[in-house]
């Protein structure tokens, strides 16, 4: 999971979870998301996954 690229379908913020969808097994999977540094990440930005919390959950920082 980490490394992938995705896309925040659910404002992300610190204290807040969000939502992103990233693209796995061959689909696209929602995954509950937390900022990895304090940021606010807004709905359509595009994220990069920097940690894993299985079974759902990930911890993006805005992708360049």
């Amino acid at each position: 999971m980490v490394g992938k690229r995705g896309r925040v379908i659910g404002r992300i913020a610190p204290g807040i979870v969000g939502e992103v969808m990233l693209p796995v097994r061959g689909a696209t999977e929602a995954f509950y998301a937390y900022p990895a540094v304090d940021e606010e990440i807004e709905v359509g930005a595009q994220v990069v996954v920097v940690d894993y919390d299985p079974p759902r959950s990930v911890y993006v920082a805005r992708a360049l």
